[in-house]
């Protein structure tokens, strides 16, 4: 089969570099290969029977690709796509332009569904199960409905909280895959792939796989690459060497771990200021001055996976390792304490 894009494409490099970083088909995403498998089963099937594909939901930390995911696949499957944000879905009206327009078997993308208003969520039901939604004109004793046909179409749906989403909204989803952080080897690949694309001109690899310490998300390694990129172009000639890197790492204050000085304030003040914990999260981020769902969304899920910080039933606590990473003395805990 012949690809054709039915997305808009790229612009020339450098007029949108973050579309131009971006994989423009699955066979071109590095990592998530578990999720990639699924999904390409998926497509084949439905393009094989001439059918819609499944509706599917993308959950996961901000960074690891629901988009890119979201993306790829129309144009895999070589049909249009619609984009919407959850949070502008405030009541029935704002979605029917987008049920209405959808096309046969094309895609409707929802980013951040779970910000959908109720409303707008429950008048999805008949259209995710039946291609079907229901309009009431009039009002009053003169009111009736109308049961109006849709083309059958996919809802993709990406949420980085998915205890937002009801049940009933869930289950209508017949795929749902959580996208979970990369690996440094493939963060370093995805430098790799895009150092190309920018015309980056690296003398040593390692400086690459010092970018790639991300905090686990393709994004963060790209804004990382780009300003090693942008470093090395004002003090180095261009050229990107593993000491140039590690200066331009340090002076964001990037530590050897990929923290970034968020992350490290939001470690230094369970340590310092609550004394290592355990902690509620609503107290730090009251001290940090920062909302509780950009601790909760963005920082917590790469430090709870690097083992640096876990939640107990009596809130956040730092681990073992997390005091040693701040320079900290471990204190005395009885054996068992943390569970």
């Amino acid at each position: 089969m012949v690809r054709q894009p039915v997305v808009q494409t790229t612009s020339p490099l450098g007029q949108d570099e973050d579309r131009d970083l971006r994989p423009q088909w699955l066979s071109e995403m590095v990592g998530q290969r578990q999720v990639y498998e699924r999904i390409k089963i998926a497509i084949e099937a439905a393009l094989k029977r001439g059918e819609p594909l499944g509706h599917i939901l993308f959950d996961g930390p901000p960074g690891l690709g629901k988009t890119t995911f979201a993306l790829c696949i129309p144009r895999e499957l070589g049909v249009p796509i619609q984009i919407a944000n959850g949070a502008t879905l405030k009541a029935p009206k704002d979605i029917i332009p987008y049920l209405t327009n959808a096309t046969e078997r094309s895609v409707l993308f929802i980013d951040e569904i779970h910000r959908m208003h109720k409303s707008v969520e429950e008048f999805l039901y008949p259209a995710m199960e039946d291609f079907r939604i229901d309009l009431t004109l009039g009002e009053g004793i003169n009111a009736r409905t109308i049961n109006m046909p849709l083309k059958p179409f996919t809802l993709i749906g990406a949420t980085t909280r998915t205890g937002l989403l009801s049940a009933p909204l869930r289950e209508r989803f017949q795929m749902r895959e959580h996208l979970d952080f990369y690996s440094i080897e493939e963060l370093a690949e995805i430098i790799r792939r895009n150092a190309v694309k920018l015309r980056v001109s690296v003398d040593e690899p390692a400086a690459l796989e010092i970018a790639a310490r991300s905090r686990g998300t393709p994004r963060v390694a790209n804004n990382r690459l780009r300003w090693v990129r942008d470093y090395a172009t004002s003090k180095a000639n261009g050229r990107i060497t593993l000491s140039v890197a590690q200066d331009a790492l340090q002076m964001q204050g990037i530590d050897s771990l990929g923290l970034d000085p968020q992350d490290r304030k939001y470690l230094e003040t369970i340590g310092r200021v609550f004394g290592g914990g355990p902690v509620g999260v609503e107290a730090v981020a009251h001290t940090m001055n920062v909302p509780s769902d950009t601790l909760i969304d963005e920082v917590e899920p790469f430090l709870l996976r690097s083992e640096l910080l876990v939640r107990t039933p009596r809130g956040r606590r730092l681990t073992e390792a997390g005091f040693r990473h701040l320079g900290l003395p471990v204190p005395n805990q009885p054996q068992g304490f943390l569970f």
